[in-house]
């Protein structure tokens, strides 16, 4: 049993590649939580695709036991929080479960716009701030340019903000004694009845679903029969442990303390993030307040290249959305691409890494459609109805208009490359809101609509600014728009994987670009195929792929005209009659590049 006073919960947030994950190596190293022998790079990042791209997934936690220069030996409960906008869902959910943060900035490079989006996240969920400047080792760190920023930018007091590198080892002891200090210990009543947060679930092969839990009053014991409360299911403890990274054993867990048990739970789905866990027999009155659940922002379909796979494909996505509670999934049908799934998303790195971890984990080729957002459509009945797919739109002369998403995203520039930024977002339909310096970086915040966002803003935006821009979004709400739905007809048929929403004024523009890319993908068959975009029955673009031909003159040599003349329209005759009958076969890649267009 721990006292409360002898209780640190804290988590680490800062922008991406700022640090977060080696400190907590470094933190993890110092204390001898882990013996030399199994440590590692980025210890707590699990998954193949988070070490390979160096990105955090998954928030994950563990306990260090430090002994303080007091005499005191306090225990460290430390969530590991990613730092990409995606995963914000992950930072809001950890943030709960402790009582202050870790900021972490990196001194040469100074405040981003994730350090901003998540540090507001901390302030939201009360906590204690320490401000700590890492890579303070590397000849372009500016330590106090960096403080005075943390001070004007997000108002937190920057003058003692601890200096260290977390990739030597520097000023590591200094934290550790911060956190001892400087950040508050838990509250809670261990007499009360059981009252614990569900902060995270997932599922393990050998021991069926892991429950990661913050208790918050009370004490839970192996063997206990607990309940949840959001869905009135009862369980009973099979095993009760801490993770020191690995999973250790313990007989109880008191207020304050982070744990995990198995309760042979056989779903994640069972296990809602954010639900309150009382004892079955004395239950608490009322539940903690919880998360709202995420709301995926981003559609696209999944399809497999080869038909067969259909039953590895739902098998691998289920398997997934075990683990991962913001990712959504249903069944749809392609006349182009035969049967797949429409997945939501909370955002396209989420979509990369998923379809990443389909293709590597499960082995699967996928063809992934264009990622589409969810519109509203308002009819002239007054019914709303939400628009998945863009193949699915209800005939426009029942649709009075249609709404689509809206965010404000926060962008913060390098001076010299502002003007290209402020193109980039007028360009995509942006009304700018407001532009603030911060030292030699211009903030710029924008209202977008999400639909121009999803396609490669993202891309685009580092390639205008070399790499040197932040962005972060968060949604808005909706708005109408005036939008219709482009169509791509190739040999009079529509291909559905091609159709999307598009803006009025841009659609020619759009379509124009779409028929050339076609034009070059797909192979030339023995027919001429006309290529075109259309909206409703009205074509905005067309391109004409030229047929195969055979010279069918040349064993006519010598002789009249008319024997050659005879041929040619006999020749003719058979093309006409091919094109009607003709089917126009789309390779696989010509989908994939067609989808990739706005370069």
């Amino acid at each position: 049993m721990t006292e409360l006073s002898r209780i640190r919960n804290f988590s680490i947030v800062a922008h991406i590649d700022h640090g977060k994950s080696t400190l907590a190596d470094r933190l993890i190293q110092l204390t001898g939580t882990v013996a030399e022998r199994d440590m590692k790079e980025q210890l707590l990042d699990s998954m193949d695709i988070e070490r390979e791209r160096g990105i955090t997934i998954k928030a994950n936690s563990v306990r260090i036991e430090y002994p303080a220069q007091d005499g005191h030996t306090y225990i460290l409960n430390l969530i590991d929080t990613p730092g990409h906008v995606d995963f914000a869902y992950e930072v809001s959910r950890s943030m709960r479960a402790v009582e202050g943060s870790l900021l972490v900035v990196d001194a040469s490079q100074g405040v981003e716009a994730q350090t901003l989006a998540n540090v507001y996240q901390a302030i939201d969920a009360d906590h204690e701030i320490v401000p700590v400047l890492n890579k303070i080792d590397l000849p372009a760190a500016e330590p106090e340019r960096v403080k005075e920023q943390i001070e004007d930018v997000i108002g937190i007091d920057a003058s003692d903000a601890i200096p260290i590198s977390a990739k030597s080892g520097l000023g590591i002891p200094d934290v550790l004694e911060a956190i001892v200090r400087r950040l508050p210990a838990p509250k809670g009543d261990r007499t009360a009845p059981l009252k614990a947060m569900l902060v995270d679930s997932w599922y393990d092969s050998y021991l069926g679903v892991v429950v990661m839990i913050r208790v918050m009053d009370g004490i839970i014991r192996k063997g206990d029969r607990i309940k949840m409360m959001q869905t009135g299911a009862v369980y009973g403890i099979d095993r009760l442990a801490v993770l020191k990274p690995a999973m250790t054993d313990i007989a109880e867990l008191g207020p304050g303390e982070i744990g995990v048990f198995t309760a042979s739970i056989k779903q994640v789905r069972d296990t809602r993030v954010g639900d309150t866990i009382t004892h079955e027999k004395k239950p608490t009155d009322k539940p903690l307040p919880g998360f709202k659940p995420a709301q995926p922002v981003v559609f696209c379909g999944l399809f497999p290249v080869d038909s067969n796979e259909f039953d590895d494909l739902r098998d691998a996505i289920e398997k997934l959305a075990l683990n991962d509670a913001s990712f959504s999934y249903e069944m749809e049908t392609s006349a182009a691409l035969g049967f797949g799934f429409r997945c939501g998303f909370l955002g396209l790195l989420h979509l990369e890494v998923i379809r990443d971890r389909l293709e590597r984990e499960y082995d699967i080729d996928l063809i992934t459609t264009a990622p589409s957002v969810v519109y509203h459509i308002h009819m002239k009945d007054g019914s709303v109805e939400e628009l998945h797919n863009p193949a699915d739109l209800p005939d426009m002369t029942y649709v009075d208009h249609i709404e689509e998403p809206r965010i404000k995203a926060t962008i913060l520039v390098p001076d010299e490359y502002l003007g290209d930024v402020l193109k980039l977002c007028q360009d995509r339909r942006g009304i700018q809101e407001d532009l603030t310096y911060a030292g030699s970086r211009a903030m710029v915040v924008y209202d977008l609509p999400l639909n121009e966002v999803v396609f490669d803003f993202y891309d685009r935006l580092k390639s205008v600014t070399k790499g040197y821009a932040s962005f972060d979004y968060q949604m808005t709400g909706y708005r109408q728009d005036y939008l219709v739905k482009m169509q791509v007809l190739v040999n009079d048929e529509p291909v559905d994987a091609l159709s999307m929403m598009v803006h009025r004024d841009r659609a020619e523009m759009r379509g124009r670009a779409m028929c050339e890319k076609l034009k070059e993908l797909i192979p030339r068959h023995m027919f001429k195929i006309p290529i075109q975009a259309a909206i409703g029955g009205r074509v905005i673009a067309r391109e004409t792929l030229s047929a195969l031909r055979k010279d069918v003159t040349a064993k006519c040599y010598g002789g009249d005209a008319t024997r050659k003349k005879k041929l040619l329209e006999k020749q003719k005759a058979g093309k006409k009659k091919m094109r009607q009958f003709g089917k126009v076969e789309i390779p696989q890649s010509a989908f994939i590049s067609a989808l990739k267009m706005d370069s």
